[in-house]
């Protein structure tokens, strides 16, 4: 089972990395302020902060499943020619990025009334995470 050959110091290095870009991504300093805002809320005061450990926790569990799909693609490619390498791995975080976590995103956004920028900030999040863990995925092996 091609599970037990992924390198899974890789995808836990991959994972704290993408887990570090979505937190510096979604700071106070950074893109939580016009997040809450395109969403209507006010940032001062953000609503539903009960039960934040579940929410980071659930957070992070999905997180670490697309750090595993992501090393699975690059398990599948590089059996069929070889390893991705930094550039490979990057490259493949982003399309990845572009075509499923942006892409199947988009009209859950969109018909959920959150609009346009909301989905950009969050995507472009996911967008960077999985290009940054592509990226240390492909260093690590």
């Amino acid at each position: 089972m091609f599970l037990l050959e992924l390198n899974w110091l890789g995808i836990l290095a991959g994972f704290v990395v993408y887990f570090i870009t979505g937190a510096i991504w979604f700071g106070p300093k950074t893109f939580y302020p016009a997040w809450m805002r395109a969403k209507g809320h006010d940032p001062a005061n953000p609503p539903g902060m009960h039960g934040m450990t579940v929410v980071f926790g659930l957070t992070a569990v999905g997180a670490l499943v697309q750090v595993i799909a992501l090393a699975s693609v690059l398990w599948f490619v590089a059996e069929a020619q070889g390893a991705a390498g930094p550039l490979g791995g990057a490259l493949a975080g982003l399309l990845i990025g572009i075509g499923f976590a942006a892409a199947s995103s988009l009209s859950h956004r969109l018909f959920g009334g959150d609009g346009f920028r909301v989905w950009a900030i969050e995507v472009g999040g996911d967008i960077v995470g999985l290009t940054l863990a592509g990226l240390v995925l492909g260093l690590i092996g």
